[in-house]
């Protein structure tokens, strides 16, 4: 059997010191693969265009040619990933996604056209073939940063 996807979850950003990277993250039947979309900088002359070709690339790819499309890009086996967790937007604070591996985590936030994809990560919570923890919660206070 060939590896399938299970889903995809876009349009997600992760803050730096001077830029903001833009991500998207595959979950197959046989690993999680993280793909680098683009990255926006500070500056005016250096600004990307969001992340939008590479989103429309990378939706259009097999599987198996994700971890190749960037030097960016990794992949966590299926057995090693731990948990998925998505904490709900507030009027203050965007959505936020944890995937945590053994040996790692990447933390992500949604973008502005991004919306928080629960039903997706619902149905991943109930597919038998993903031994990881699959969770949705409510931000525990206005100020957590967790």
């Amino acid at each position: 059997m060939s590896e399938q996807r299970l889903a995809h979850l876009t349009e997600w950003a992760r803050k730096r010191p001077n830029s903001i990277e833009f991500w998207e993250a595959f979950l197959t039947t046989e690993r999680l693969v993280c793909c680098f979309a683009g990255e926006s900088f500070s500056s005016a002359l250096l600004r990307a265009d969001m992340g939008e070709r590479a989103r429309e690339e990378l939706a259009a790819l097999a599987p198996e040619g994700l971890v190749a499309h960037n030097e960016r890009n990794f992949e966590v086996p299926l057995a090693d990933l731990e948990s998925i967790t998505l904490v709900r937007r507030t009027r203050f604070r965007r959505a936020r996604l944890t995937l945590a591996w053994d040996g790692g985590e990447l933390a992500l936030y949604d973008t502005k056209a991004g919306d928080s994809q629960e039903s997706l990560l619902e149905s991943l919570a109930e597919d038998p073939r993903l031994d990881a923890t699959v969770g949705i919660r409510d931000p525990s206070s206005l100020f957590d940063r967790s």
